[in-house]
């Protein structure tokens, strides 16, 4: 597996290391942030520190920190995960950005960044990506790049509060990237040329 970065107009997807941590920590312990991620919000660095080397310790990871070209500040990580190069699929998951960069054109960029790279680069033909019942802002999302929403599992997962979630499952194929694609490129030079 190829530990290249993926440049894109906006940001660059260089590999996550342990080092990124300090970079990381303020985005990732901003509860704010961190609302619908089911695991643990990192609060000193010794606890991101912990959670990134478990990531990068995950053989079916691709983990990625996301560093905008303006200023190369890290602002936010993303990843691919579960990766099956056999079944040719993987989801897209564990992303978080600094709160300063919400509405930017960070995040478009990113997914577009790892669908290419997921379709283009691995020959995949599926890539998943699933967010809790309650968190409307992502379902919108996707809905609005196109993606197909496939299900609900049912009590899925435990939320940080103890409280049971429901995962939204929602999709793209290798088919389905051109029209998606599009979408993406469209998004991210709107949010540019603001």
């Amino acid at each position: 597996m190829s530990n290249d970065s993926l440049l894109g107009s906006a940001v660059r997807l260089i590999p996550l290391s342990v080092e990124h941590a300090e970079a990381l920590l303020p985005s990732a312990s901003d509860p704010e942030v961190w609302q619908w991620m089911p695991r643990p919000r990192p609060e000193s660095l010794t606890q991101i520190r912990a959670m990134l080397g478990q990531m990068l310790a995950d053989r079916t990871r691709r983990c990625f920190a996301v560093q905008r070209l303006t200023d190369e500040a890290v602002i936010g990580s993303t990843s691919l995960y579960d990766l099956d190069l056999i079944q040719g699929r993987a989801e897209i998951g564990a992303t978080w950005f600094d709160r300063s960069c919400w509405g930017g054109p960070y995040n478009a960029e990113s997914k577009l960044l790892l669908f290419s790279h997921a379709f283009n680069d691995l020959g995949l033909a599926r890539i998943a990506l699933r967010t809790d019942n309650l968190n409307l802002r992502s379902q919108q999302a996707l809905t609005r790049l196109g993606l197909v929403f496939e299900g609900t599992l049912r009590s899925h997962m435990v939320r940080q509060d103890g409280t049971r979630r429901d995962s939204l499952y929602y999709s793209v194929l290798a088919d389905e990237w051109p029209s998606l694609r599009e979408k993406l490129l469209t998004r991210v030079a709107a949010k540019t040329s603001v």
